[in-house]
């Protein structure tokens, strides 16, 4: 897991790695900052202007970021602080017993907070698309049996906020 610091993650989406829309990489971008957040406990105006400024589309440390859909960027982040009371306890209650959210490595509580806030709230994309993109994220920073995990909890939100677009189990 990488060490706290005042720079986002080296995350999945790179120019080079992958075709990668902007979305996919605001995606990223918010999950990073909601993590930068939580462990230094940057505020919000700060690290939109820092991640809005210095690493969307950017080249950092020889990497080149891919450019990032700031809107999009913006809402994620901004959503997720302001529902963040209201998120937290779903997916408390969507964990397994045992394992509030605050006993979750930061990262994935980012992961889950994004994915949870976009599940509820961006009902203009796909719920399996919300998803497959926050799980991929997931896959660049953590072992495989956390993405199961993540994968698990966003499909039961999704299954919860939108079980009609979700269809049977």
């Amino acid at each position: 897991m990488a060490e706290s610091s005042n720079r986002p993650f080296k995350g999945p989406v790179r120019a080079n790695d992958r075709k990668a829309n902007r979305r996919g990489a605001a995606r990223l971008a918010a999950v990073q900052a909601l993590y930068q957040m939580d462990i230094a406990g940057a505020g919000i105006n700060d690290v939109l202007a820092e991640f809005e400024s210095h690493w969307l589309g950017n080249e950092v440390e020889g990497e080149q970021y891919l450019p990032a859909e700031a809107a999009f960027f913006r809402d994620i982040v901004s959503g997720v602080v302001r529902d963040q009371t209201k998120i937290d306890p779903v997916l408390d209650t969507a964990l397994e017993r045992g394992w509030p959210l605050q006993r979750i490595d930061a990262i994935l509580r980012a992961v889950l907070r994004a994915g949870a806030y976009e599940l509820e709230r961006r009902k203009d994309i796909p719920a399996r698309v919300v998803v497959s993109e926050y799980v991929d994220i997931a896959h660049a920073f953590v072992e495989r049996d956390e993405t199961g995990m993540v994968n698990a909890v966003l499909e039961q939100l999704a299954r919860q906020y939108r079980g009609d677009e979700m269809g049977p189990k």
